[in-house]
């Protein structure tokens, strides 16, 4: 029987275990939402999720892939207990952890269909290298970053290697109530999303 395989899919931020408000973040569920919509994944998909952080895409991706695996990579030694509970908790008994830094820790990986990069640790390009040459084809890499800069060098990046590029900025706002019980709208950070798929 699938660990949890009772839990649904669409867990709230707040499920998940992190190291500090600063530190180990998590994507943020809107992000999210559009992040595993983008990955294009299947019920038997192999997912590489590169700087896993708390593990959230990981978790909610292998309850759409329950007949697949996800690798859910970290190289922050002090993450990687709170990766594990997280998954112990929510996941759906096929993520398997890896520490260790990106891309040397890929080679030894199964090939992958869908890949999702949180975290790239300065190695990104050289990540998008190893993707490019181990994704199957019709794959999709899924790339989230935070500044603008960076992401038109991702985009061009992409392009380069033979991957069809996209880019969608994620603006989202959540409901607080004020005192009296009105209503305001509070600005999360905007989130550049980059997807590449392998025609």
């Amino acid at each position: 029987m699938v660990k949890n395989a009772h839990m649904r899919y669409g867990l709230p931020d707040e499920v998940f275990e992190q190291r500090t408000p600063l530190v180990g973040q998590i994507t943020k569920k809107e992000v999210r939402a559009v992040s595993i919509h983008s990955l294009g994944l299947r019920s038997d998909s192999v997912l590489w999720d590169i700087g896993s952080g708390s593990g959230s895409v990981a978790i909610e991706s292998s309850h759409i892939s329950a007949a697949g695996v996800v690798y859910a990579i970290e190289k922050d030694i002090k993450s990687i207990d709170l990766l594990r509970n997280n998954v112990d908790n929510y996941g759906s008994g096929n993520v398997e952890i890896v520490q260790g830094e990106a891309p040397k820790v890929l080679y030894d990986l199964e090939d992958p269909d869908s890949i999702f990069v949180g975290g790239s640790g300065g190695n990104l390009k050289s990540i998008l290298e190893v993707s490019r040459a181990r994704i199957k084809h019709g794959g999709r890499i899924v790339v989230n970053l935070a500044l603008l800069d960076r992401t038109q060098k991702v985009y061009d990046d992409m392009k380069d290697l033979g991957f069809s590029s996209e880019l969608v900025m994620i603006n989202a706002s959540r409901s607080k109530e004020m005192v009296g019980g009105e209503l305001r709208l509070q600005a999360l950070n905007p989130v550049f999303i980059v997807t590449g798929t392998l025609d």
